[in-house]
């Protein structure tokens, strides 16, 4: 059975650390998800976009992480990731999603309000717990783009939450999406997210908190990426960010990183090998690795709970 993940997120809050959401596309990325939280003992969002569900299907995705439940003892949620359309949306909800969010970040606030509140009212008939999202964060993620950061404000947010009565918050505190974040370091307002957690008392999300791991990003430019200048969140960032309040970190761009890396390296030393299952495999360890690393960032190891 999936785990709630508002009861993720409220364990998290009080414990003072943050439950990783993974995007997941495929077999072999859930995989790599569950595997590292396993071996560390730790709660996991899987996630998936409207993107990933073109790709693969909302029914197979669904499967996949109902038999990772059943199969593992840790607690594993399914997130619907960046929702604007309420249809899919709505089969999110009936199809046993954990979560979904709806993404009015590009609505006016009135009018946000007013749809995040209409899809609270589906979910919570369900038992399902809703995110919703004030402020643009910057940068591009599938067909979520926006040049401009628009940082949330507190007392917006307070009043936002009051209205729509929204489970859990993504807040705009100055990163963007992509592998491309900042022209040189990572500058989060933590000052702003304080600001933010005293006034809204449900758990805060940060999205485009990708760190773009260097070794991932020069394995996979030796054998033949052309990334050019990544930066993304530093780990001393992402780690003040946790301790002022985020209790949900979103992490996509350095799984497909990861993914790209052990595939190209896997290919350029063994040309000869057209077996999928072999060209597959090294992403899935690449991908484990850069779970296992953003679990222990976040201080979520150990943090789970039987789901026998």
């Amino acid at each position: 059975m999936l785990a709630k993940t508002k009861y993720l997120l409220q364990r998290a809050q009080k414990g003072h650390y943050a439950v990783g959401h993974f995007n997941t596309n495929n077999l072999e990325t859930m995989q790599a998800i569950i595997s590292a939280a396993v071996k560390l003992n730790s709660p996991i969002i899987l996630a998936t976009s409207a993107g990933a569900i073109d790709y693969a299907g909302m029914e197979y995705l669904v499967c996949l992480a109902n038999t990772a439940s059943k199969l593992n003892k840790i607690p594993i949620a399914l997130h619907l990731d960046h929702g604007r359309d309420l249809k899919l949306i709505k089969k999110a909800i009936d199809l046993g999603y954990s979560s979904v969010m709806f993404d009015g970040s590009h609505l006016s606030f009135e009018e946000n309000i007013k749809l995040t509140k209409k899809v609270v009212s589906w979910a919570h008939q369900k038992g399902v717990s809703v995110e919703a999202e004030l402020g643009t964060i910057g940068g591009a993620e599938e067909n979520i783009i926006s040049r401009n950061i628009i940082y949330t404000n507190p007392l917006s947010a307070q009043e936002f939450v009051k209205k729509t009565g929204c489970d859990f918050l993504a807040v705009a505190i100055g990163t963007s999406h992509g592998a491309y974040k900042f022209s040189e370091k990572s500058n989060l307002n933590i000052e702003l997210l304080t600001e933010i957690k005293n006034r809204v008392k449900i758990p805060l999300v940060l999205h485009g908190a990708s760190t773009v791991p260097l070794a991932m990003v020069k394995q996979a430019e030796h054998y033949g990426a052309k990334l050019g200048h990544v930066c993304g969140v530093s780990n001393a960032q992402l780690k003040l960010a946790v301790k002022h309040g985020i209790c949900k970190v979103n992490t996509d761009t350095d799984l497909r990183i990861a993914f790209d890396a052990g595939v190209r390296k896997f290919i350029k030393e063994k040309p000869q090998d057209f077996d999928p299952r072999h060209i597959l495999a090294p992403a899935r360890a690449t991908i484990q690795q850069v779970v296992e690393d953003k679990i222990k960032l976040l201080s979520s190891i150990g943090k789970a709970y039987s789901q026998v």
